[in-house]
């Protein structure tokens, strides 16, 4: 599995496995099918509600825990030192691990005293930084954070984000906030990197399916990929998971990378950081 490397020299694998709304009894057998296709990166978050299914799943498969990069992310409600500390506890508790590869603060506004978000995400972090340096986690950063998140959180963070997982896709790429981001040696990582079911019969989309001979998902992630940014696909069939990580034998071209950039808006999930 090729990787980036984020700012603290940590490799990471560039094409993970999200696993939203994967819950209930399939979540292990469908996460076990996971790692079987291929995948070494799993991303999870506490208010998924399914780490213990996760953990157990990782430890069915047989897949040695140094062989995986294991990512979840704090819930809102928990934005404050302590907050962060008992979600995290029971990350690890639930995941069955001793450390995290990476953890993220889920989104930028807590669910109650919005006006204090920056005292409270600046908290937040504080503790981030706390077990990073205490190696309980081996790179922190945020999700859903745009520029105007992140420039009071960098003006004052000890330890600078390493990553920064937002909704990103054809039809919806944030461009601006990606590019802040990157300056500032954050890592992109795409959230529904595939859009809808909208992005997925767009004619652009579909054309360039035809044209690289590959499928319309493909073309999604490997745009995403050209632009230095790590998908998080998620799918429960075998055969769409192994196609998922098949993206490394083609390119884009620039021409068609830059028809597919300024594509009108389409799939967006309706999900604003300041508002949701």
């Amino acid at each position: 599995m090729k990787t980036f490397t984020l700012a603290n020299g940590v490799s990471i694998p560039c094409v993970g496995y999200g696993t939203y709304k994967v819950t209930g009894k399939s979540a292990v057998d469908i996460v076990k099918m996971a790692l079987s296709a291929g995948y070494r990166h799993l991303d999870t978050a506490r208010m998924y509600e399914n780490e213990k299914e996760i953990g157990q799943a990782i430890k069915e498969s047989g897949v040695p825990r140094a062989d995986l990069f294991l990512t979840t992310k704090v819930w809102r409600a928990d934005l404050s030192y302590d907050g962060v500390m008992r979600s995290v506890e029971g990350s690890l508790q639930d995941l069955g691990t001793e450390y995290l590869d990476l953890c993220l603060l889920h989104w930028p506004m807590p669910e109650t005293d919005r006006d204090q978000w920056q005292k409270k995400d600046l908290d937040a972090w504080r503790a981030l930084e706390t077990l990073y340096a205490q190696k309980t986690l081996r790179a922190i950063g945020v999700s859903n954070f745009l520029p105007h998140h992140l420039m009071p959180l960098l003006s004052a963070a000890d330890v600078k984000p390493m990553v920064n997982q937002l909704e990103y896709h054809v039809g919806y790429c944030q461009q601006y906030a990606v590019t802040y981001s990157q300056q500032q040696d954050i890592l992109v990582e795409a959230w529904r990197p595939l859009g809808r079911t909208a992005v997925l019969e767009e004619p652009l989309v579909l054309e360039l399916a035809e044209k690289y001979q590959k499928t319309p998902a493909q073309i999604c992630l490997r745009f995403a990929l050209e632009n230095n940014v790590l998908p998080l696909p998620k799918s429960s069939g075998i055969e769409r998971m192994q196609s998922n990580l098949d993206v490394f034998d083609f390119e884009i071209s620039k021409e068609d990378i830059s028809r597919l950039l300024t594509m009108p808006q389409t799939g967006w999930s309706g999900h604003l950081p300041d508002t949701f």
